[in-house]
């Protein structure tokens, strides 16, 4: 149930407006506090009197409306809001949040609300797909609001397209996730890897890849929150351990990765190998700073730590990741049979988006049974779910 918790809903224009109805309803009925904002537009499609009906508390309109209370609306309803959902959401309203206009009642309190945000598109297929819309769409979704994808079907103008607003109970599903988080871990210990792992070269240099570690750190947080004993083995990262992790252990090299790994691995029922390892080592390392004007160094393969969890996992679950810059699935599938994983998180680095040291990522789920499940664009934090979804229903398998 959702007794104690505050729903701040953004209504505008657009008809399906009069779907808000039924998302208000089903909040009410799970014991959510409401509060509704309603933009002019919106007004055309629905009536203040409705939503105050069905929320049992008056509809704020516009900026400058009579009050009651003896507060800054705006102010008051951004701090009191556990989530902020904005259904339907128009083209214009999404360009004004993507670009920090606050003129009217709805943007300005989504500029001061600090609280986890939800947009549900709803607009004519070509406004959808145009690429003003999917740039703002693309700048919410770094910053970390979540959007419900629009439907495709058939369009109030008579189109038939995708534009259509998601449904009440996918949005209603979405705002309980955010604030009912799942407990389907408890009892599981979670072992995750993150960040990139080192090799001397001499007594100042290292060679290593590219990893920020916001990956691994956000499959961590997530576990956590889900109820997992969470043991974090890391090297190299940007981003702190997060709250809630059981264990960290910080590593340097890939030797020394697989070494604590394998300390741990009697307690893990999950292995998710999110990590950046270094594929090789120098034959031979220099304890003092090398000064030769020319330099020619010999490398050897490093041990494979994912290969080496796929030997002795048994029953457990193994989740592996393929950064690739070309044939994707190809090679990411390749990985899993390599290293008897239960499925691979496939990304294209080379995507906007889906680099390193970005918040968001653009992924792939491949199971061993052949199945790929395309992910579009994403927050690591909501991709860092979708994975341990994955892993709690067997997917791939």
């Amino acid at each position: 149930m959702l007794y104690g918790k505050s729903v701040v809903l953004g209504v505008s224009g657009g008809i399906a407006a009069y779907k808000s109805c039924e998302l208000v309803s089903a909040l009410k009925k799970l014991g959510a506090e409401v509060d509704v904002i309603m933009t002019a537009n919106a007004e055309e499609f629905v009536t203040p009197l409705t939503f105050e009906t069905l929320s049992n508390r008056k509809v704020v309109r516009g900026t400058f409306d009579e009050r009651e209370e003896h507060d800054v609306k705006h102010v008051s309803l951004a701090k009191k809001a556990d989530v902020f959902v904005v259904a339907p959401a128009t083209a214009n309203v999404i360009a004004k949040f993507a670009q920090g206009i606050a003129d009217d009642m709805l943007s300005t309190t989504w500029l001061a609300c600090a609280a986890p945000k939800v947009i549900a598109p709803a607009m004519n297929t070509a406004m959808y797909e145009n690429a003003a819309t999917q740039e703002n769409i693309r700048i919410l979704t770094e910053r970390g609001v979540r959007f419900v994808s629009p439907a495709v079907g058939r369009l109030a103008c008579g189109d038939v397209g995708k534009g259509k607003m998601a449904e009440p109970r996918d949005i209603l599903d979405l705002i309980l996730d955010i604030l009912r988080p799942r407990r389907d871990l408890e009892g599981k210990t979670v072992l995750v890897t993150a960040g990139a792992t080192e090799e001397y070269i001499d007594g100042v240099r290292v060679i290593t890849n590219h990893s920020s570690g916001k990956m691994g750190c956000a499959i961590a947080e997530a576990a956590a929150e889900r109820g997992a004993k969470v043991i974090l083995v890391h090297g190299n990262m940007s981003v702190p351990v997060p709250s809630g992790v059981m264990k960290s252990v910080r590593v340097r090299s890939t030797e020394d990765m697989l070494s604590a790994v394998l300390g741990e691995e009697g307690e893990a029922d999950v292995f998710i190998m999110s990590a950046a390892p270094s594929d090789y080592k120098l034959k031979k390392t220099f304890s003092s700073k090398i000064k030769s004007e020319t330099l020619t160094l010999e490398f050897v393969k490093n041990p494979d730590i994912a290969k080496e969890i796929g030997r002795i996992k048994g029953e457990r679950k193994l989740v592996v990741f393929s950064a690739e810059t070309e044939d994707l699935i190809k090679n990411a599938k390749k990985k899993l049979a390599s290293k008897n994983a239960d499925f691979a998180v496939a990304n294209d680095v080379t995507k906007k988006g889906a680099g390193f040291f970005v918040d968001t990522n653009i992924a792939s789920l491949v199971g061993r049974n052949g199945e790929v499940k395309e992910l579009g664009l994403m927050t690591k934090r909501e991709l860092a779910d979708v994975i341990l979804d994955a892993v709690v229903s067997g997917y791939g398998a």
